[in-house]
């Protein structure tokens, strides 16, 4: 297993978490509130979300296997889809425990 996290500033995290969360619940596992949020991904990768009043903190876990840089480019281009009035976002990963 292979742990990205980072750190996103925006004033804006609530509302990303919740769109991220909504867009991919057609097609994967996820569990939100308007603070915290899961998805599971098909390929066994797990993005976890926390929404502060500053940023965004995200930790994805990506089997070992799978393409980590891959799975961070999809995230932060997807999150930046939806942040598009101050995209780029900014992610600073970093490797996890």
């Amino acid at each position: 297993m292979t742990t990205s996290i980072a750190r996103v500033p925006t004033l804006s995290a609530s509302r990303y978490l919740q769109q991220l969360a909504k867009h991919w619940s057609h097609k994967m596992t996820v569990a939100f509130t308007p603070e915290e949020g899961t998805i599971d991904f098909p390929n066994g990768s797990r993005l976890a979300m926390r929404a502060d009043s500053e940023s965004l903190d995200v930790v994805l876990t990506v089997p070992a296997g799978e393409d980590a840089a891959r799975m961070r480019d999809v995230v932060a281009s997807h999150l930046d889809r939806f942040a598009f009035r101050e995209a780029p976002l900014t992610f600073d990963w970093r490797e996890g425990d």
